[in-house]
């Protein structure tokens, strides 16, 4: 298969106003993305985004590509890319599209896609949306220019979604939390829809200025959400990043419960209620020893996929399971949506404190995380530290004084010259050793 030349795992990402995310590259990918996907003559295209200043120039663009492909942009506001996914299925558009850096600070910004099936678009339909852009852009005639409108009530729709992805009697009446949300696209819904699910509902991150999304707040940076829940004596703390795809949870003792954690607890009550039909999780190479540890003891069985949510996806939908996530907090329940969402995933692990009536605290305590080194090793210029032979034997070494009870993970960053070095095992102080022993044969190749 070709290569990707402005697609990486999730989306076009980048700086504002450096290429490609510029003004007009964005109005000729609406384009493209219109001729490809929804193939003019009148069809539908839904355009969310989270709160950066740079949405509003670059909803701009996409809307005018879109009309010259004579492809109708339904304007949805600031909405979480997972409330994008969902009304894109349900109100039948060709496509939806994302503006949206996720965690990243306010100055990137990127576009990502859904299909009209709310799912994220194979290779081979990035691929061809990358050659409609090789090809000189032109308009549909004055008469069939895409209109644009705004979507009234597509809050209230994606709110009571939510709500129904959890046993309608749940009630969390009685449950005091501390919800944020990064100053990112989630700061009206999703304390809307804790609160109509009963909980006393405390906020932090709900003040979006167009500069402070994931602005030390948000997923990515739970330290200020872990005292909040302190201070107001919450039950419970959730994390959302800035377009409401991660979820990071605190517990009341003030504890970060990552998505390992998470993932564990979802998955050990879908076990209970025999919602797993047999299947396993996925998570992937960076998921805690822990962790598989954890559902092998329960007769779980564990798969890992490539970093990121889309390979995830594609394993489990290889497997047919409805269960996967990731350490940083991308979870999806593929029995509930299409895509990974942090407010469905807080819902289902809410539904499981409830019913069986367990702190978050307690209910973690099923899984014991193993201490972890990652130490990133910069990458010299024509080096190939992976097909070194005194790499390949400090990696053999390390792997036979570990055994079984351990890991060892090395894998080139997909964003910068770095090696990363991962190793993993029962003892803080062997890990570091041997991390430390495989850096070094790292460095010296």
């Amino acid at each position: 298969m070709s290569k990707r030349k402005f697609f990486g795992t999730d989306g076009i990402r980048g700086k504002v106003g450096q290429y490609p995310i510029t003004p007009e590259f964005v109005l000729k990918l609406g384009w493209a993305v219109g001729k490809v996907l929804a193939n003019g003559a009148g069809s539908k295209v839904l355009i969310g985004k989270d709160t950066r200043i740079s949405g509003y120039m670059f909803e701009a663009a996409l809307e005018a590509g879109l009309s010259a492909a004579g492809v109708e942009a339904h304007l949805l506001g600031p909405m979480p890319t997972p409330a994008i996914a969902y009304l894109t299925r349900t109100l039948r558009a060709r496509a939806g599209i994302v503006i949206s850096a996720s965690h990243n600070p306010f100055d990137d910004n990127g576009i990502k896609f859904f299909s009209a099936e709310g799912l994220k678009l194979p290779d081979s339909i990035e691929l061809e949306i990358e050659a409609m852009l090789d090809q000189p852009m032109t308009s549909v005639e004055s008469a069939k220019l895409g209109r644009a409108q705004r979507v009234m009530e597509a809050t209230g729709r994606y709110i009571e979604f939510c709500k129904a992805t959890v046993p309608s009697g749940l009630n969390l009446r009685g449950l005091t939390m501390v919800v944020d949300c990064a100053h990112g696209a989630t700061y009206k819904v999703a304390p809307a829809v804790f609160e109509e699910l009963g909980a006393t509902v405390h906020t932090i991150g709900v003040e979006p200025n167009g500069l402070n999304i994931n602005d030390k707040v948000g997923a990515t940076s739970p330290k200020l959400l872990a005292a909040a829940v302190l201070e107001k004596q919450a039950d419970i703390g959730i994390a959302l990043d800035g377009d409401g795809d991660r979820l990071i949870m605190v517990d009341h003792k003030g504890e970060v419960v990552d998505g390992d954690e998470i993932l564990f607890i979802m998955a050990r009550d879908a076990k209970r209620r025999g919602h797993l039909a047999g299947g396993g999780v996925v998570g992937t190479v960076m998921s805690n020893l822990g962790l598989e540890v954890a559902l092998k003891e329960l007769g779980i069985d564990f798969a890992r996929a490539k970093v990121g949510d889309r390979y995830v996806m594609e394993l489990m939908q290889e497997k047919g399971w409805i269960l996967g996530g990731e350490s940083s907090g991308h979870l999806i329940c593929l029995d509930k949506t299409t895509t990974g969402d942090g407010i469905v995933s807080a819902l289902q692990v809410l539904a499981a404190l409830v019913q069986n009536n367990v702190s978050l605290h307690d209910s973690k305590r099923g899984m014991h995380k193993f201490p972890q080194t990652l130490i990133n090793v910069p990458l010299k210029a024509g080096s190939k530290p992976m097909e070194h032979d005194g790499v390949k034997q400090a990696v053999s070494a390390v792997e036979a004084e570990l055994g079984a009870a351990g890991r060892v993970l090395l894998r080139p960053s997909g964003t910068e010259p770095l090696i990363r070095v991962m190793v993993e095992g029962r003892d803080a102080s062997q890990v570091r050793r041997c991390a430390e022993q495989i850096a070094e044969a790292v460095r010296q190749s």
